[in-house]
């Protein structure tokens, strides 16, 4: 099986049957210590966590919504 120039591939008909792959799934690519294993990506509520997980950088404290205001806008 080869890549095309876009980098895609075609996963045979037996293995999307067999690991319930429709079209429109969102499939996830992991390294591994032996190359890169593709699997379907979470779904629903635990997918949403991931993300805004992902997304979080870091913490902040803050008292009141004027300490919020300040602290979106950068005025410390």
């Amino acid at each position: 099986m080869k890549l095309t120039v876009k980098g895609q591939v075609t996963i045979p008909q037996r293995l999307r049957k067999r690991y319930g792959l429709q079209p429109d799934t969102e499939v996830v690519f992991e390294e591994t210590a032996t190359g890169v294993l593709i699997k379907p990506a979470a779904s629903g509520r635990t997918a949403k966590l991931k993300t805004a997980l992902r997304k979080s950088r870091g913490t902040a404290s803050i008292n009141s919504t004027d300490e919020l205001m300040q602290l979106t806008r950068g005025e410390n």
